[in-house]
């Protein structure tokens, strides 16, 4: 046994490239795992038992008898078995009302009986998202077929004009997203596109990566080693979405038994209530099923990071608050693991995805106490990995000498969006150009996994005053993210046509950008399904899962971002007004409602869990609300507003002191009363 305050259990680093072979011991003295935390009378010691067996030596054959009780990280995937769940009841037994073993591929009844096996589960909100835009597709193409060949003439080149309404200079139009409709880029010359790019290639050291034609690594008589894989059919779909559901539900039973000792668990916690939803960095069922083996899908340096952005909210519970001040230093040990594990494995050459995924969430924690540096660099060296391995390339399109299986397809495609999504944010909040843009290779928005949109959601770790429990109710978070990302690709191109800071925009340009992306807007907000939008004027009584909230909040946010150049320009007398009226009340009417929605956020969870993107778009609308106080101070309306949100950025900066200040808001309130100075609205950061 040995004693926790001697040497603090963490995760420390993994040796060589990543893990150990699969069954074999590793023979280094490795720092305990960090699921191995127990308290005696005695004080703080490592139980050895707990920890991974990959991560521990021999231990003596009578300590080995004497547990009785398994250990929840040496669960195989033959335990399954005792898992009877009617979800994974295949469609024979169905039928026949028996039993089902839910064996994967096939049950045994089945086997026995010579059946043909199948797990039939409801489609995927994708595919039948698919399926109503591309019934709404070709029925204007039939429109247009109709009204361009009244005499007969012409009528061969009528269906194809509405899919080219929009300039490709802004990616996909505002009825079509790469998410609702993944054949957005069959108009392209496909064959030019193969003819530059070769598809994914395995380098010499087994990883996943692509380099272009004039890179050391392809001669210009290189073919490609693999044709390009044809869209999925519709049934293919369907079969890798029921895959990877069975796997997703089977991985959350398997979980759902684990035992992680606190505060591991708690901070776990945290984050898959709080961070995962919106974010999506981590899958969450190659995740936990990997922690048990050290798979490819997971690393003690991923775990660390984790832990360590949860660790904010963790404090908030005392008796997680007591365990991280006793032995890891508040919470700062995870922290310090990850940066110096991560540096370690670049120096090393592992770029692999737990390393990208890292790197995100040190970024997004950096970025949370304004550490600008740190996390700019930091997703730099993200997206520069995804580009590296190839995860900027939808790999079922474009395969190459790669075999790719369906968990594979669905972790890459969905980390290039959480690193489009992410890059879009940090850019926003420090002022920059985005780093990553959509091609015509780029992975589709498509999840076949939507296992966890009907998960029940609650707010862990928020303890309501009164003694009263917020309702269960279903996550959404994969339609969330998925309308996240449909967004984001809006406002990227509001931040390229209209706040490029190296380039200045025309004024051209940007009244080009306004009436393109003002349609797109409207369009999605049209577009969002009923479960996902919150109507300022009718209010829920609680506020729904938080994510939502913030997808709401930032929909009103990039509308005043897009309106708000346009109140700032110089016009000559006698211009007509009526436009940059129409503008204001839009900016107004936006920040209005992000203050009505926060205050609904702050009555449901309370402020001490505001992320930086609610924070930030309170900072947003308290400089619409300063516009009007400065071209009108009797405008008392609008006074009360400024101070509510100056209020709430004075109360996220005592939480998190850190936070990005306010301090060129307030300084002004104070001579808002005689009219005299204030500042330029736009934050620099």
């Amino acid at each position: 046994m040995v004693n926790c305050k001697r040497r603090i259990p963490a995760i420390g680093p993994q040796q060589g490239s990543s893990r150990p072979p699969h069954g074999q011991i590793e023979k280094r003295p490795s720092p305990i795992s960090l699921f191995s935390f127990s308290t005696s009378p005695q004080g703080a010691q490592v139980q050895l038992s707990s920890v991974p067996h990959q991560l521990r030596g021999p231990r003596p054959r009578r300590k080995q008898r004497a547990r009785q009780k398994i250990s929840p990280w040496n669960i195989t995937m033959s335990s399954t078995r005792a898992i009877k769940k009617s979800a994974f009841s295949c469609e024979p037994c169905r039928r026949r009302k028996v039993k089902c073993g839910g064996e994967q591929p096939t049950c045994n009844r089945c086997a026995a009986r010579a059946d043909e096996c199948v797990y039939k589960l409801n489609p995927t909100l994708s595919y039948t998202s698919r399926l109503e835009h591309r019934i709404k597709e070709l029925e204007a193409q039939l429109a247009a077929a109709r009204a361009h060949a009244p005499s007969g003439a012409g009528a061969g080149a009528g269906p194809s004009e509405p899919s080219r309404t929009s300039s490709p200079s802004i990616g996909p139009s505002a009825g079509q997203s790469p998410m609702t409709d993944p054949h957005h880029f069959e108009s392209q010359d496909e064959e030019s596109v193969s003819e530059s790019f070769k598809g994914l290639k395995v380098d010499d050291k087994g990883a996943i990566t692509y380099h272009g034609s004039t890179s050391f690594f392809q001669l210009p008589s290189d073919r490609p080693s693999g044709s390009r894989d044809q869209q999925s059919t519709s049934d293919q779909a369907m079969q890798r979405r029921e895959r990877l559901v069975a796997n997703a539900w089977q991985q959350r039973a398997l979980e759902n038994m684990s035992d992680i000792p606190e505060p591991f668990q708690y901070l776990l916690n945290v984050h898959w209530c709080w961070i995962q939803p919106l974010f999506n960095f981590i899958y969450r069922p190659a995740f936990t099923r990997d922690m048990q083996t050290l798979g490819p899908y997971y690393s003690h340096t991923l775990m660390n990071a984790v832990l360590s952005h949860s660790i904010r909210w963790g404090r908030s519970d005392p008796a997680t608050k007591e365990k991280l001040d006793e032995f890891y230093d508040g919470g700062a040990l995870f922290g310090k693991h990850a940066r110096s594990m991560v540096f370690e494995e670049l120096s090393q050459g592992v770029c692999s995805i737990p390393t990208v995924q890292t790197l995100l969430l040190l970024s997004a924690q950096e970025c949370s106490v304004g550490n600008s540096a740190q996390a700019w660099t930091y997703s730099g060296l993200a997206f520069r990995i995804i580009d590296h391995l190839g995860i900027c390339v939808d790999g079922q399109r474009y395969p190459g000498s790669v075999q790719l299986a369906d968990e594979d397809v669905e972790i890459r495609h969905r980390l290039f969006w959480s690193c489009y999504f992410w890059d879009k944010m940090i850019s926003l909040y420090l002022g920059r150009s985005p780093s990553l843009q959509q091609t015509s290779v780029s992975p589709p928005q498509i999840m076949f996994d939507d296992s966890a949109e009907n998960e029940s959601w609650t707010p862990f770790g928020v303890v309501p005053e009164g003694g009263w429990k917020y309702p269960p109710a279903a996550a959404h978070s994969t339609s969330c993210f998925m309308q996240m990302c449909r967004l984001s690709i809006t406002f990227n191109e509001i931040l390229v046509h209209m706040y490029d800071p190296v380039r200045p925009n025309s004024q051209a340009e940007m009244q080009d950008c306004l009436a393109k992306q003002e349609v797109a807007l409207r369009q999605w907000w049209d577009e969002l399904p009923p479960h996902l939008k919150i109507e300022p004027t009718a209010l829920p009584a609680l506020a729904p899962p938080s994510h939502i909230i913030t997808l709401n909040v930032l929909y009103r946010t990039f509308k005043i971002l897009l309106y708000r150049p346009m109140l700032s320009q110089r016009g000559s007398v006698g211009d007509n007004l009526q436009p940059v009226q129409r503008y204001l009340g839009e900016c107004v009417t936006s920040a209005t409602g992000i203050i009505a929605i926060f205050d609904l956020f702050c009555r449901s969870f309370g402020i001490s869990h505001c992320v930086l993107s609610l924070s930030y778009s309170v900072y947003i609308a308290a400089s619409i609300f300063l516009l009007q106080v400065q071209s009108s101070v009797e405008d008392t309306q609008a006074l009360r507003r400024l101070e509510y949100c100056v209020r709430i950025l004075a109360s996220v900066k005592r939480i998190n002191p850190g936070k990005y200040r306010h301090q060129r808001i307030s300084p002004s309130l104070r001579h808002i009363p005689d009219g005299k100075g204030g500042p330029d609205p736009t934050p620099n950061s």
